[in-house]
């Protein structure tokens, strides 16, 4: 291994920022400023040095909530502590939109530019005017806030020392845990009001707050920094769910209705029964009624949960994995952070039963670096549970062990695909592997492991608690059970939805609201395709939509009205494959620019200006659907295709 390290030094800040993750240094070799004797005889190497890793994207993120950026000397000084070439460390670092190499204000403001937030007016920094001292403003992609679209993300580096007092929780006693720095939760916020304040700061408030309160915006309070857990300025998770507290419900039964910071109101609302079931049944009946249930993956791919389970567990290596995938990316998606921000229990609970039922003993959930109040109310579910006998060793007094570790993303959309979220909880910049072998057999640190995203998981415990039968009644014979809904855009109520699978897309519409100049519906986010007004009646099944010639996708629903210019929503599109690409692989590396800049040139053009570069997009998207390593290369042109083909865009 060649270490080079240049001569900057890290700040106090900085070590102080490292330290705290990983511990003083040992020696001299890891960063320690005195070399002994000792020093000079040995130094830790081999699979000692090499086994902390994986600590690498914890560290960056160390150092960038501390200071707000990482310089050279302390990204130096993380790479000794865990012995990484620091060129590899510095691949890593660039590969995360969150962080910057670069000095920056140690507060940042994250516009959100992409799709659900374009349609309702966000717009490109090129586009905007104004710049405030000590703040640095960019644009984002998705930041997972559709139902309340625009939105912005604002950032504030500090210590410990740093951090605004947060309110007790209920059952602590104490503040809830989070990272070392001031953070907000994702904020809706309309374009002509990200504009400077008097005092430096940015206004954040919605209007729809200012008028359930009676207040004219001259009352409006300005809104930076930290939003506290169960704060005003951020709604409850249940104002992103139109149907909250309605009948029938299951998924969503308990947002709005159960303290999500209480582990006792979540027991005496059913939590808990379906692992206790589950310990009854054991392993193998577990996985038999999952199997039975009929219970595909909620992340776009429909695999069977049943027999992914059933391959992680009958591998004869050890350990065994349990990745929960909470790094909803794609454009439109925020049905994960509802379920984690309103009901995080049920993610805990379900976790421990796919641990149980594949013979994991640790668990990794990898969660959004852009969902703050998330991490917070999981990490104080994780806490309590940890706690009350519910994750450790033996839980519920049934010899079984299981624990939860979490991880944050830093912003790459290409983490979503499994064996990339690997690579990145190892400390490797987050590239997909290429299959065989699959992550059943070789997957996080090349053991067996079993990966499933947050709505997948949560689907277990009705499956345990009504049975395999009763819920495979749910839906159709082929897609089986209730499905969650992101619905954004031109309706009248956005938010999450959830409804039996086989249910059609004017039944969805009907219940959010859609207007009279509905043009067209963006069904599975960027990587989905378009349907026409005239064609709510697909069934939203993933049968269904395949026999359509579109897409379920995660279930991303976006209204798009007459007053949005579709050939920018394309070439917004495009921009955001080009930025989310990984380059690994020439198809998707190559092929995402050129489609861009096809977009680009036939922007204001039609007919028979248009006709070269479209055959030309044609070409590159199915080189890209051909030959890409993974669905990012494979689904880029979708939603190009089909508003060329379904709606006529350059016509």
């Amino acid at each position: 291994m060649d270490l080079r390290f240049g001569d900057s030094k890290p700040t106090d800040e900085e070590r102080d920022a490292v330290d705290a993750l990983l511990g003083p240094p040992e020696s001299a070799w890891e960063g320690a400023d005195d070399r002994s004797d000792a020093d000079l005889r040995w130094a830790r190497g081999g699979r000692a040095a090499r086994g902390r890793r994986d600590l690498l994207l914890p560290g960056l993120h160390a150092l960038n909530d501390r200071v707000g950026w990482i310089s050279e000397g302390g990204l130096g000084y993380l790479c000794r502590r865990l012995t990484v070439p620091p060129a590899e460390a510095y691949g890593v670092a660039t590969f995360y939109s969150m962080f910057s190499l670069e000095p920056r204000a140690r507060t940042v403001v994250r516009v959100c530019t992409d799709l659900a937030c374009a349609v309702r007016g966000a717009v490109p920094s090129a586009e905007r005017g104004g710049a405030v001292e000590g703040v640095t403003v960019e644009d984002s992609p998705c930041l997972g806030l559709c139902e309340r679209a625009p939105a912005v993300l604002t950032m504030r580096a500090g210590g410990p020392a740093g951090l605004s007092p947060t309110p007790p929780l209920p059952e602590t006693g104490g503040s809830a845990p989070g990272p070392p720095n001031r953070r907000s939760a994702p904020r809706p916020q309309s374009p002509d009001r990200l504009e400077p304040s008097r005092t430096g700061t940015f206004s954040a408030r919605p209007a729809f707050e200012d008028e359930a309160e009676g207040r004219s915006a001259a009352d409006r309070p300005t809104a930076t920094g930290h939003l506290p857990l169960g704060s005003r300025a951020e709604p409850p998770p249940a104002q992103a769910v139109p149907q909250a507290k309605a009948p029938g419900l299951i998924l969503l039964r308990r947002i709005g209705v159960v303290d999500p910071s209480s582990l006792d109101d979540y027991r005496a609302h059913g939590g808990y029964t379906a692992l206790r079931r589950a310990f009854a049944l054991g392993p193998a009946a577990v996985i038999r009624e999952v199997t039975d249930a009929g219970l595909l993956g909620r992340g776009g791919a429909a695999f069977p949960t049943g027999r992914k389970w059933q391959a992680t567990a009958a591998q004869p290596d050890h350990p065994h994995y349990l990745v929960c995938n909470a790094d909803e990316s794609e454009p439109g998606t925020f049905k994960d952070r509802v379920l984690m921000e309103g009901d995080p229990y049920a993610l805990v609970e379900s976790m421990t039963i796919a641990a149980y039922a594949v013979g994991a003993k640790h668990g990794y959930l990898y969660l959004r670096g852009e969902y703050p109040r998330a991490l917070r109310t999981l990490e104080h579910a994780i806490g309590q549970a940890r706690a009350r006998g519910l994750l450790g060793d033996d839980i519920l007094g049934q010899g079984f062990s299981f624990d939860i570790e979490i991880r944050r993303g830093a912003g790459a959309y290409i983490c979503g695909e499994e064996t990339a979220l690997f690579n990145s909880i190892e400390g490797y910049r987050g590239e997909p592997r290429s299959k065989p072998p699959f992550p059943v057999e070789k997957g996080l640190f090349g053991k067996p492991t079993a990966e499933n995203n947050v709505e997948t998981l949560v689907n277990v415990l009705p499956i345990l608690a009504m049975g395999a039968a009763a819920y495979a009644a749910i839906g159709t014979p082929k897609s089986t059970g209730p499905k969650l809904f992101c619905v954004s855009g031109a309706v009248a109520r956005p938010g999450l939805y959830e409804l039996p699978f086989g249910a059609t897309l004017g039944d969805l519409l009907g219940l959010a609201g859609t207007p009279g100049n509905l043009r067209a519906i963006l069904l599975g986010g960027a990587a989905g395709g378009f349907v026409r007004p005239d064609e709510l009646d697909i069934p939203l099944t993933f049968e269904g939509t395949r026999e359509a010639g579109t897409t379920l996708g995660s279930g991303v629903v976006l209204a798009i009205d007459d007053s949005v210019p579709l050939p920018r929503l394309l070439l917004r599109v495009a921009e955001f494959f080009r930025d989310e690409s990984c380059g690994q692989c020439v198809p998707c590396r190559v092929g995402t620019v050129r489609q861009e800049e096809a977009l680009h040139r036939i922007a204001d053009r039609t007919g028979a200006a248009a006709a070269a570069d479209i055959a030309l997009l044609r070409d590159v998207g199915q080189a890209m659907r051909d030959a890409s390593i993974c669905g990012l290369g494979q689904t880029a042109w979708n939603a190009v295709e089909s508003a060329i083909d379904r709606l006529g865009a350059y016509e």
